[in-house]
């Protein structure tokens, strides 16, 4: 996909038709090597024995780092609105921190 630019310098971010429907996913893995970060997004169904990876995004730690801000910042705003998301059971991440809310960042 080609960028585009505003005589102003403002870029134009474009949303296909393909892409807009979106893809559902009810189950994230995350793994890293030292130079990059790897999102797979599963779409689990019940009563299947398999699930197929339906997207995969790859990017720099950097990167990562400012979508796990916005995710949170997007979590707190939405809290604000709607309130609470209630989870399950809270999960742990496997240093011991909560997955939910990894840099303590106010609750909403």
């Amino acid at each position: 996909m080609e960028e585009k630019k505003n005589p102003n310098g403002q870029l134009q971010i474009e949303l296909t038709p393909e892409v807009a429907g979106g893809i559902y996913s009810n189950l994230a893995i995350i793994s890293h090597g030292k130079t990059e970060m790897v999102l797979d997004f599963v779409s689990v169904m019940p009563g299947l024995p398999k699930a197929n990876v339906k997207s995969r995004i790859v990017m720099n730690p950097e990167h990562a780092k400012r979508l796990l801000f916005a995710l949170q910042d997007n979590i707190i705003k939405y809290e604000k609105t709607f309130g609470p998301i209630e989870l399950a059971a809270p999960q742990e991440a496997p240093q011991g921190g909560k997955t939910a809310n990894p840099f303590g960042v106010g609750q909403a």
